[in-house]
């Protein structure tokens, strides 16, 4: 396993969630890892260019035992012409049982925002996830929380107590991703979850980053959460990892 699969766990069943980069880490995690499979339980934009190739089937089983071609994408329907639908969870959780590589899954949507809380419906993970991933982006602090920067602003500030409007601290960014009704909702039991804060490009992000993690690591079920990676998922580049 590759230093950057092993900062993630991300050798099983890995989800991502959240908002600011996990496409991005999902793809660099894909190429940076051996038989990895790229799928989703939402909606997902084409992503041909970022594997070898992507088969759009029902029967995605059927189509692992038989391919050679990693990173492989998997999934049942190109549902609008940028889009591809995902999986229901447990048709992962069967493929994830059927493949001996580590499979790569989205698991919410952000609509390209840098961060975000959970809808009602949201996240679907898997029950039998080993690791999800909950992300938001370094940029974040210091814009206001409202809908140009943050999907749900009305969701962060219900879960980090703050108002719609504020300006987002470390603080409030530490809060949510740290938050059973925020980054760490729907993590099943035994799964372990690894946040990741992104878009860390210098050394003013990156001491943000750390005031994010430090919030994480203080608030969170440190039986769930062991670290926090700070990471240029775009560089497929690890900037720090605090425990």
């Amino acid at each position: 396993m590759t230093d950057l699969a092993a900062a993630f766990d991300a050798d099983g069943l890995t989800c991502f969630v959240g908002a600011g980069g996990k496409k991005t880490t999902m793809y660099a995690l894909a190429n940076a890892t051996e038989r990895a499979v790229v799928t989703a339980t939402v909606r997902i934009p084409i992503f041909d260019p970022h594997v070898a190739h992507v088969e759009v089937t029902e029967d995605p089983i059927s189509t692992l035992i038989t391919t050679d071609e990693f990173p492989l994408g998997l999934v049942p329907e190109q549902e609008f012409e940028d889009r591809y639908r995902g999986y229901d969870p447990d048709t992962v959780t069967d493929l994830a049982r059927s493949h001996d590589g580590p499979v790569l899954v989205k698991a919410d949507g952000a609509r390209m925002r840098d961060f975000k809380a959970p809808g009602v419906n949201e996240p679907r993970i898997p029950e039998t996830a080993d690791t999800v991933v909950p992300i938001a982006s370094a940029h974040a602090v210091g814009e206001p929380l409202d809908e140009e920067m943050v999907h749900r602003p009305e969701r962060v500030a219900d879960v980090a107590g703050v108002d719609v409007g504020d300006e987002i601290t470390p603080e409030v960014v530490g809060r949510t991703l740290a938050s059973p009704d925020g980054g760490l909702r729907g993590v099943p039991a035994g799964a372990t979850a690894v946040p990741l804060v992104n878009k860390v490009d210098d050394d003013e992000d990156l001491e943000v980053a750390r005031e994010i993690a430090d919030t994480i690591l203080e608030h969170a079920d440190r039986s769930v959460v062991p670290r926090v990676v700070l990471a240029r998922m775009g560089e497929a580049e690890i900037r720090e990892i605090r425990e």
